[in-house]
């Protein structure tokens, strides 16, 4: 035993390693449940309840158990916003990771000068979502816009994007592939580091090529990089609000779950359907984090 354990151990009596574990990580068990399970199990608590400060109830919840997940199930309105945050899933998080992959695989190249490309990376990622929607709202605008002055230049006409629900849902989608491709692209390029040279090195004395040198070891040794990254991003997909929220100018003609549940809690002030409304987004985000985890332990496996 090294002399500052043992140092620790005195300080806390004569205690087993065991019991000397469970003290030192008291603390630490503490802050995880005050930063995370007691918002969660208060959330939980309050979907049990009717609370509507609009109503003659007031500031006085009523207990109706499981009576706003039943109204939620039979709103047609959350299941609209459901679909739309589940297509935003499915068209962003693609997109997101096939963007992230070609540039970290561009940042990993030998440039003599490396930062540029690494501060170019880090710069949508560092932008807050809100300006990174109203960047993209002046991007898209039908009058004064860049895409549309692009595509007049070309011949064609001008588009209503941000009036168009259709053109609306890709053009919040473009916007949340270049602003989240940048973080997945960190993630994939330190696992493009880790890769030894040696492989590369073996595979062009056997007469690979790059594509074939990519499909079997830079591909392969990168897909718990990749799964990590898919993660993070189909978790915080499911959390799409500030881009679409700033793109639309504060409307809902496009509405996500999560701008769903701000309308309910924020401007209805109906706080136990709303936390109803985060519970089921919670259990889904939850439910798909499963799946994931489930699929990288096997892959280890």
């Amino acid at each position: 035993m090294t002399q500052p354990q043992s140092r620790i151990r005195r300080s806390f009596g004569d205690l087993s390693e065991r019991a000397l574990a469970f003290w030192l990580l008291v603390p630490a068990a503490l802050l995880l449940g005050l930063v995370a399970l007691y918002p969660v199990g208060r959330l939980l608590y309050t979907s049990l309840f009717r609370r509507r400060l609009t109503d003659e109830t007031g500031n006085s919840p009523v207990f109706v158990g499981f009576q706003n997940f039943v109204q939620a199930f039979a709103d047609e309105r959350f299941w609209t916003a459901l679909w739309n945050t589940l297509l935003i899933v499915l068209v962003t998080v693609p997109g997101a990771l096939v963007v992230g992959l070609l540039l970290a695989l561009l940042a990993n190249l030998p440039f003599r000068v490396k930062w540029p490309v690494r501060l170019g990376l880090l710069l949508p990622w560092a932008l807050p979502l809100v300006f990174a929607g109203l960047i993209f709202r002046w991007f898209f605008d039908s009058q004064y816009g860049v895409v549309n002055d692009v595509i007049v230049r070309l011949g064609g006409e001008r588009l209503l994007w941000v009036t168009t629900p259709e053109l609306l849902f890709w053009a919040i989608c473009i916007s949340i592939i270049w602003k989240s491709s940048s973080f997945v692209a960190l993630i994939l390029l330190a696992g493009l580091q880790v890769i030894p040279k040696e492989l590369y090195e073996s595979a062009a004395v056997d007469g690979a090529n790059r594509w074939q040198s990519f499909w079997r070891i830079t591909l392969p040794l990168l897909l718990p990089a990749i799964l990590v990254a898919a993660i993070f991003r189909t978790i915080t997909a499911f959390q799409t609000f500030d881009i679409p929220f700033a793109m639309q100018n504060g409307g809902s003609s496009f509405e996500t779950l999560a701008m769903y549940v701000r309308t309910m809690s924020i401007e209805n002030l109906n706080f136990g359907y709303g936390s109803a409304l985060a519970v089921l987004m919670f259990l889904i985000s939850f439910a798909v984090t499963l799946v994931y985890l489930r699929y990288v332990r096997g892959a280890d496996d």
